[in-house]
């Protein structure tokens, strides 16, 4: 798939701004914090309050901060509209409460983001929409899993566990044609790798706290899709929910996508390298890079994504608590949740194939290559392997 010319377009998109002399020619958007905005007479209010959505009125429905946000992020996307949210449970939890209703069925990706999963339950328990969940790897998995009153497939590519993909352009055509909504969390890859509804997607997700921040220092989501679907997202979830984001928050992250392109390029470039050196080291097993050759699905891999970005997964070949005191033994990943910022990252866990076994089994470690050295890196996590095989 080409997309060079995407690509380059990025970098002007996020580096670039027309002199706004409202502004007085500032070179970034000052800072709206305003809770509410007011008017010259009470026909331009009474003409605003018609269309609150479509006006800056209170900045629980718009802000001219967190507009300009969301003006930049649908245009990278390639999509008509925007919206920022509080954080990305935020933007997923207000996408699907808006679009889902009692009798409802949504077809999701077994390896999505853990509470997404619990959302989707909690709908399911207390509100009556069925939920099933599939592997997705295989087209067939979801054409096997639609019901009548299908409303909603639910995709994560790459999942953040076992990076697992699957194929967006051949779902997309088969949710169409039965007159189903697709979504994905794109998080993993940022629109620098992918731009889901140019494949035919309707609705895209970021947890902004991410790769968008890129500085760990602040929580935010984002919806894109077309204008009317946005207009019922908007009136039924982001309005009423209130999971807006702030325009403090809003220029952190202005901050963070004028080098979200650099840094993409840096983590693609250091996430590989790592993912490299852990496929030759005799005590992993493998390593679940999209990026590698060895990856399952690499060829659509790169038939869909135009890079990769840092966070993996590998399986060890000790167990889980010999790779808890390795992960306790590296000097510069440090142990946390979340991912996207200019630390590198680890957690260990159990494979699931051994979840339910006692601790004896190979484990699945979780690593997040920041923007650190290389070299560095990998020179750290050859001393922790050599001393959790000396003890």
């Amino acid at each position: 798939m080409e997309r060079s010319n995407g690509r380059n377009d990025v970098y002007s998109q996020v580096a670039h701004d027309e002199i706004d002399l409202q502004h007085s020619g500032a070179v970034t958007i000052p800072v709206y914090q305003n809770s509410l905005f007011a008017f010259p007479n009470h026909e331009a209010f009474d003409q605003a309050m018609r269309d609150v959505l479509s006006a800056t009125v209170y900045s629980r429905g718009n802000n001219p901060t967190v507009q300009y946000l969301e003006r930049k992020i649908a245009e990278l996307e390639r999509g008509e509209r925007a919206r920022c949210f509080a954080s990305g449970m935020a933007a997923i939890s207000s996408t699907l409460h808006a679009l889902l209703k009692t009798g409802d069925h949504v077809v999701c990706v077994d390896q999505s983001y853990g509470p997404t999963r619990q959302y989707l339950g909690e709908l399911s328990d207390r509100f009556g929409i069925a939920v099933t969940y599939v592997d997705g790897r295989a087209v067939a998995d979801f054409r096997q899993a639609l019901q009548p009153h299908t409303k909603l497939i639910y995709l994560e590519s790459p999942t953040s566990g076992l990076f697992q993909l699957q194929d967006l352009e051949e779902i997309a055509k088969l949710a169409k044609e039965a007159g189903v909504l697709t979504a994905i969390d794109s998080s993993w890859a940022t629109p620098c790798f992918l731009q889901p509804l140019s494949l035919g997607i309707d609705i895209v997700l970021h947890s902004m706290t991410k790769y968008f921040s890129g500085h760990s220092d602040c929580l935010g989501g984002v919806v894109v899709t077309r204008a009317e679907l946005m207009r019922e997202i908007e009136q039924r979830g982001y309005m009423l929910l209130g999971g807006i984001m702030t325009p403090h928050t809003a220029s952190l992250m202005i901050r963070g996508l004028r080098t979200l392109p650099l840094r993409m390029e840096r983590h693609q470039q250091s996430g590989l390298a790592v993912a490299e050196y852990l496929q030759a080291h005799p005590m992993v097993a493998c390593v679940n890079h999209p990026g590698l050759p060895s990856h399952p699905q690499h060829q659509l891999a790169q038939k869909q994504l135009s890079g990769y970005s840092s966070l993996f997964s590998f399986e060890a070949k000790l167990p889980l608590q010999v790779m808890k005191q390795w992960a306790d033994t590296l000097q510069y990943f440090r142990i946390g949740v979340s991912w996207g910022g200019y630390e590198s990252l680890v957690s260990v866990g159990a494979t699931p194939e051994a979840r339910n076994t006692d601790g004896a089994s190979p484990s699945l470690v979780r690593l997040y290559v920041g923007l650190e050295d290389t070299a560095a890196l990998i020179e750290d996590m050859e001393k922790a392997w050599t001393t959790v095989m000396h003890e």
